[in-house]
């Protein structure tokens, strides 16, 4: 049954979940940070629309999240890019554990960090890069996507309905999978879902 978890529900799932990482060092790191916030006193996802000048994914949902630094940990990176877009800082302390590795179609291996934030007070998104900053209550995330068959792939495109439109993988597949793991303590594998093909690039 699922069950809208606190920190330390959250914690002690995330703890016990047997992380899958993709060995591919060919390809460019990153992490993003899947955020949980408190919102009007429930646990809510730090979701952002990405600016329309960014010169990829303009426009889309995301995590706050990016490419790594030479040396930086995926820890590290979500840390410093949760910082950079929405003006949240928070440390490793606040860390409760990795999911598994995303590859995507545009040549990353992307790693979701889990950080529990708690009340952010006055979120600030960076005018470059975050049109706006949304915490959605993750009793709306925690439902069953929708799986949509496309011609250009042999893999189901993910989908989660949010805010009348839709969320989209990567970040579908992470949300999901988090979602799985701290609310319902449960394990499902979503490397395999694909993104849709606007996404590709």
């Amino acid at each position: 049954m699922a069950l809208i978890p606190d920190r330390a529900t959250a914690a002690a799932r995330l703890r016990d979940f047997p992380r899958r990482a993709a060995a591919r060092p060919e390809l460019r790191q990153a992490a993003v940070a899947v955020c949980v916030t408190c919102s009007d006193g429930a646990p809510a996802l730090l979701l952002t629309r990405r600016a329309e000048g960014m010169r990829a994914h303009a426009g889309q949902w995301a995590l706050p999240g990016g490419r790594l630094d030479d040396g930086e940990t995926p820890v590290q990176g979500a840390l410093r890019e949760l910082a950079e877009e929405v003006g949240l800082d928070r440390g490793p302390a606040d860390v409760l554990g990795v999911l598994d590795d995303y590859v995507t179609r545009s040549g990353y291996v992307m790693t979701p960090v889990v950080v529990w934030a708690g009340e952010t007070g006055t979120l600030a998104p960076a005018e470059a890069e975050v049109a706006a900053a949304y915490q959605v209550p993750l009793a709306d995330l925690d439902v069953d996507p929708v799986l949509v068959t496309i011609p250009e792939s042999d893999a189901p495109v993910v989908r989660l309905p949010l805010l009348g439109g839709w969320l989209h993988a990567p970040t579908a597949a992470v949300v999901l999978q988090f979602c799985r793991i701290a609310c319902r303590g449960e394990v499902e594998r979503v490397a395999h879902l694909e993104q849709p093909v606007f996404a590709w690039r």
